[in-house]
């Protein structure tokens, strides 16, 4: 449930429950979730003997964005065995992925985005430097089909 104040929340603790109910460990942990959000369309008509010479503005469809998680390259292959479920045609292997934004001393979640009918479209290891000293990177893009916020 949003819970309403008067300061913003940091943007630094959340959680991510890639749907199978884990948001503790290695395999929950990432470093950033980017893209969440929704847009509607409008539509705009007018009939031909209207009076006013403006359109209505009709509601259309809601759409939603591809959503980005990225994390440090753990060993896991979970995320490859999800993809590799959704390239083999599993009918299954659509989820409800979970962000919970935490207030800052991690006792209460604040905000809810559930990803509906969620997969995996891309996958991205990598890059990878002999010279630099940066943490590799695992990047993975969801598609989904609605959006709820709590």
């Amino acid at each position: 449930m949003a819970t309403q104040r008067e300061r913003p929340y940091n943007r630094f603790n959340f959680l991510v429950d890639l749907g199978d109910g884990n948001t503790e460990g290695p395999d929950a942990g990432f470093a950033e979730v980017s893209g969440l959000g929704m847009q509607l369309e409008v539509i705009e008509y007018r009939n031909g003997n209207s009076r006013e010479n403006e359109p209505m503005k009709i509601t259309g469809l809601a759409r939603v964005g591809d959503v980005t998680l990225r994390r440090g390259l753990i060993g896991s292959l979970k995320l490859y065995h999800w993809i590799n479920q959704i390239r083999n045609g599993d009918t299954n292997a659509l989820r409800t992925v979970t962000i919970q934004l935490q207030n800052e001393d991690h006792t209460a979640t604040v905000q809810t985005w559930k990803l509906l009918r969620a997969r995996i479209v891309k996958h991205v290891s990598g890059p990878f430097n002999a010279k630099g000293g940066d943490v590799a990177m695992e990047e993975m893009v969801l598609a989904f089909e609605r959006l709820e916020l709590e």
